[in-house]
Parts: C-alpha cells; structure tokens; sequence
C-alpha cells in the first residue's frame, strides 16, 4: 500500500480536536439548551439584545433547532439550542452533533448541562465527522466544546475513535480497502492494545478447512483471509465477535445489477463494526477474555468462481449446497462460527450487513438482531435506547429452518421461497454456533442514507455502542 493510499483512507478531523477537557484556558462560548416545554425559564439568563434579537428573527424552539448569537463585530458570541423531551430518546441523544457541524469554529461550553452530558458530547463528537480525504480542499476550521469538569473525556473519546475508526474503513472505497487493508487496520487495533493477532490467508484456509471462506475469495486476485485478534486474561469470560468482511460484493456469478453494485464498498460493515466493538472494549477494559474473527474477501468474477449448486464442506463438516454465489457473507461467516466455537465461549456475537429483507422489515435505522437470551436480549434493547444506538429483536423462528433443505447436502445455504430472508439467514448461522452458552446475530445495515444528528450520511458501526454497553453491564470493567 502507498503512503498517497494510506493517508487517502484516514479522515482529517479527529475526536480529540473536537471536545477539550475542562483545564483548557481557551476562552470560550455559552450554548444555551431550550427544551421545547420550558424555553422561557432556559432563556432567562439572556440579555436583553439577545432575546430581542431571537424575537426579530423568528426563531422558534423546535427540536434540532438552533440560532447563533451576535457578537462585537458581528461574530458570534454564543448560541441557543432546542433539544426535544426525552433525553434517551434516539430523537434527542445525538442532537447535539447538530451543533457542532452547523456552529462557526471556537470554542464552546453548555450553560446549563444536558441530562446526560458524556452522550450529548459525544454527539457532538459523532456529528462533526465527516469523510473528506478525496477531497482537494478541507475544512479546518471546527466548533470544539469545553466540557465540564466530572465529564469522563476518555470514555467518550474511547467510543468516539472506534466509531470513526469504523466509519473511515466503511466510507474508504474498495480500490483502497481490500483485505490487505482490513488487515492492517485490525493490526494497529491490536498493536494499540497489546492483543495478540494471527491471519490465516489464501491456500492456508483450506488447510484449515475453511473452504467457504476460500471459495468465496478465491477469484479475487486479493487472497481471502481470516484474521484473528485475541486480548484479555484467559481466566474471564471469553466473549468472541465475528464480523463479515466482504471488501466489495459483486455477486459472484449471480452478479449483481450495477444500481444494486453502487454500495458494495460498505459489505466489510460488519468487520468494521466488530473491531469498533472490540476496540471499544479493549479501551474500556472489560472483564472479558475477548477474540475478534474477521472472514475478509473479495467476492469477484473469474474462471474460478464458486458457482451456484456447488456443494462445499464448512470447517466444522457441515456441507453446504450454494443456493446463489451474492449470499456469500453467510458462507464466510460460517467456517468463523465454527471456529470460534471450538473453544466453547460464553458468548458469540455477529455482525454483518447479511439481507436486504433486514431492511424491507426494520428499514436502514433500526438493525434486527436474533438470540435464545431472554436475558442478554433485553440488555442489549436497554442499551440501545439508551445510546441512541437502537437494535430490534427478531426471532430464531424454529419452523422456517426447513427452507434452507438441500436434497444433495446438509443444508442450502439459502431459503427455497421470498420469505423471512433475514430469520433463514440468521438460522442458517445459527447451526455453526452450537457450543457456545450464547449466540445472538445482528442484521445491520452499516451505512447512514441520509444524514442525521450525530450520524452523517455515510458508514456507520451499527450496534457496536450498544452492544459495548451491554457487555460492560453484563462484565464489568477490570480492576
């Protein structure tokens, strides 16, 4: 890789240049919240000119909305902002990214703190990100926030690198992000962190017994790949998440249509998600013995393409009929399950953007997520209304698994009819993790089509937050 690609591939603005610690000197900026219920006891605290000047302009306190104040010599002096009820509410967590992408650069502090203050920074931090290393020119120039003094900062940038982390590796394109690249990427996490890391590349996977991850990538001139980090002390609990790595999806020989090619860049979004996650949890220092599997390839076209029908065997025996060669990412993740499951972990977790019925069902926003866990469900629901990081669960629906039967094999690795892609998907998964105490699968859909406070339209690490706040509940943190 050349060092134009590898600074091509990295996002200028960064975490730690948008929210300062409370020792800074820098002189700052008052950001009045309004809540839309009580605007006049939040604005008593204006002056006169202020409040004068809000009335002749007809800004009204309406959820997102905001207004900058007027300064000597017409710069601005501060600013108010609407938040709307609801402070855990997916409508008004991340609001405040609103602020800090819309305000002129300086520096700025709440006058009076939001109900969750590490939440709305990160918002702040969240919505300022933005995927400009293609571009010519760049903006420098950036709104920084203050916080206060019992602000945990390291907590928020700990979240708030793996998400860009996450959103640059999505966002990069395929010519520049392939598995060589994801490899990498995951190398620096694990060198950041001390983890330990091993790849098993090319014609090592079939000596592993990992053909569907070998034929899926084997017509790419970029050899297919498994990458394996692993941190924590072995005694604790042993939490592995899998991530599927496909760096661009043609289809395979069930090529794809050319509007449904545009965004195959991001089908990596579940690798990129897991090692946000596992990142995460690394900086967070969770009581867990933690391994991270990436399945990483390219699904391409050549003479040596896996075909439809074909019939391959997964690493733990299982023999698969190809239904159709554009739901490979089940393929991938199948010889990872098996692998990881050979240890009996307490808890596997993957993350794939795997069915377009995912988002027929829930749409972009809302991933669907599947496990037997009453218990580990609902902690994960919790966490994600309460980071503004939702998921939905959906069922392991027992009856539908007899779509996926192959006359030739174990298991077609696809449905026989249209319905329920995302719960046969998931089941089909399902059957590679039998050992651990735990399974749950997440549907995501790793991207952001339009923009939102706090998530700009682009990549995005779906359920990884969530997730990190489940785990730490679940966990712990070490001592």
């Amino acid at each position: 890789m050349t060092s134009e690609k590898k600074r091509a591939t990295i996002a200028s603005i960064r975490p730690e240049d948008l929210i300062l610690p409370h020792s800074t000197r820098k002189k700052t900026k008052p950001i009045w919240i309004v809540r839309e219920q009580d605007k006049d006891r939040a604005l008593r605290d204006l002056s006169v000119e202020h409040k004068n000047w809000l009335e002749a302009t007809g800004w009204k306190p309406r959820h997102g909305a905001f207004a900058q104040l007027p300064g000597e010599g017409g710069e601005c002096a501060g600013a108010v902002f609407c938040i709307g009820s609801g402070e855990k509410t997916d409508r008004s967590a991340l609001a405040f990214g609103i602020l800090s992408k819309g305000l002129p650069g300086g520096v700025y502090h709440f006058h009076s703190n939001p109900d969750d203050m590490e939440l709305a920074a990160l918002g702040w931090v969240l919505g300022a990100y933005n995927f400009d290393p293609y571009h010519t020119s760049k903006n420098s120039d950036h709104a920084q926030l203050k916080l206060p003094v019992d602000c945990d900062r390291g907590e928020i940038l700990n979240i708030a690198e793996a998400v860009y982390l996450a959103r640059d590796l999505i966002n990069t394109p395929a010519n520049d992000m392939g598995p060589d690249e994801l490899e990498d990427a995951a190398r620096k996490v694990a060198q950041k962190f001390k983890a330990s890391m091993k790849v098993i590349k090319g014609e090592k996977l079939l000596k592993e017994d990992m053909n569907l991850i070998h034929a899926v990538g084997r017509a790419s001139p970029r050899e297919p790949r498994l990458i394996d980090l692993t941190w924590g002390q072995k005694s604790a609990a042993k939490v592995t998440i899998v991530g599927k790595g496909i760096v661009f999806d043609t289809g395979g020989l069930n090529l794809k249509p050319g509007n449904s090619m545009t965004l195959m860049k991001k089908d990596m979004g579940g690798a990129a998600a897991a090692l946000a996650l596992g990142r995460m949890i690394m900086g967070a220092g969770l009581n867990v013995r933690l391994r991270v599997l990436l399945p990483t390839a390219e699904n391409a076209v050549s003479g040596n393409a896996f075909r439809p029908g074909d019939v391959i065997k997964a690493r733990n025996g299982t023999t698969v009929e190809i239904g159709n060669t554009d739901a490979e990412g089940r393929l991938v993740l199948a010889d990872a399950l098996a692998y990881a499951d050979e240890e009996t972990p307490e808890t596997i977790i993957s993350l794939a953007t795997l069915t377009g019925a995912a988002r027929v069902a829930l749409g972009p926003d809302l991933p669907p997520f599947y496990t037997d866990d009453d218990e580990f469900a609902d902690q994960v629901e919790d966490a994600g209304l309460a980071s503004a990081d939702p998921v939905w669960r959906m069922p392991f629906w027992a009856p539908y698994d007899k779509m996926l039967a192959s006359t030739i094999s174990d298991v077609n690795h696809i449905s026989n009819g249209p319905f329920a892609g995302s719960i046969t998907a998931a089941l089909f998964l399902k059957r590679f993790a039998r050992n651990a105490a735990r399974y749950a699968h997440f549907d995501i859909y790793g991207w952001t089509p339009t923009s939102k406070p706090g998530k700009p339209k682009g990549g995005e690490p779906q359920a990884a937050r969530a997730l990190l706040e489940a785990l730490k509940k679940r966990h712990g943190v070490r001592k």
